[in-house]
């Protein structure tokens, strides 16, 4: 392992120790269940070290309210938390549409839950003009002509735009 890396390591660490319990505390009254701030507290401090480790930056920036910055990382975590819930609440109700011969078994509903998860991640990656093409096309099914008009863009841009959204999808797939 790299010097960097441990370093790095460290002051996670070191924040993690200073400021864990205040954090789980905060999320705790966020969301009124130990047991899910306690797992959002984890997911915060690794979204900390795995943007540190993306970056490759040698040190943590240098934090004068480490309290605040985490708030702000854990508010992020919080709203996927919510977005993944509302996710799974609607694929849920779909379901429950389903006549009891056509629904998936368990297994099933896993992978499809996982892939929406995994596409929800993707859309919201892409620019808001790109994520609207990409739907104009998939959902209501715009030419590309249709979706330039629509978006005041021209027919390259839309296609420059469809190619962004494709690569995306690709990498989920991988």
């Amino acid at each position: 392992m790299s010097a960097v890396l441990i370093d790095a390591q460290q002051q996670v660490h070191a924040l993690y120790r200073d400021h864990h319990g205040w954090l789980h505390s905060w999320l705790r009254r966020k969301l009124g269940d130990a047991f899910e701030a306690a797992d959002l507290a984890h997911d915060t401090f690794l979204r900390i070290l795995s943007a540190h480790d993306r970056l490759g930056a040698p040190d943590l920036p240098e934090l004068r309210e480490p309290r605040a910055y985490l708030t702000t990382v854990a508010r992020r975590v919080l709203l996927n938390h919510y977005r993944r819930l509302s996710l799974e609440q609607a694929f849920l109700a779909a379901l429950a549409q389903l006549p009891e011969p056509q629904a998936p078994s368990a297994e099933e509903r896993f992978v499809i839950l996982e892939t929406l998860h995994e596409v929800d991640a993707m859309l919201d990656s892409l620019a808001p003009k790109v994520r609207m093409a990409f739907l104009l096309a998939q959902l209501e099914g715009l030419t590309y002509a249709e979706i330039a008009e629509r978006l005041q863009v021209s027919l390259r841009t839309v296609k420059r735009y469809m190619a962004d959204a494709f690569e995306a999808c690709l990498m989920i797939a991988l």
